[in-house]
């Protein structure tokens, strides 16, 4: 059973930083796209950071970048986002995503479609005090 467990969100201040986690069980960590997306109260959930194994080719939407970096440790089974400069606009619960691939020559550039995404965390709830 695939699963992904998020961690690392809580409270902080504007202008802080925060990495969460996301850990990965339940299949070879190897193929892989990894994204994280976030949902805001009252808004629709947004890809806010993605990961393709073997190019490492990342992408980010226009409101995180610079600020957000993310990154993937094949050998532990783990995803990164590195949060810094945080703003209150970034407050949304923040939820990891994965697609598998069988074989490296079947990745894809990785893309915010959720539809794609096979497997999704419980997320964790991130809040930026202004």
């Amino acid at each position: 059973e695939v699963q992904l467990v998020e961690s690392g969100g809580g409270l902080v201040q504007a202008g802080g930083s925060l990495r969460l986690s996301c850990a990965a069980s339940g299949f070879t960590f190897r193929h892989y796209t990894i994204g994280w997306f976030r949902q805001a109260p009252g808004k629709d959930r947004e890809g806010i950071a993605c990961i393709s194994s073997g190019s490492d080719y990342t992408s980010y939407a226009d409101s995180v970048k610079g600020r957000f970096t993310i990154s993937a440790d094949n050998a532990k089974s783990v995803a990164h986002l590195q949060m810094n400069s945080l703003k209150p606009e970034d407050t949304a619960v923040y939820y990891c995503a994965v697609i598998t691939y069988q074989y490296l020559s079947l990745v894809r550039v990785c893309m915010f479609s959720e539809d794609d995404y096979e497997y999704w965390g419980q997320g964790t709830q991130v809040t930026v005090s202004s």
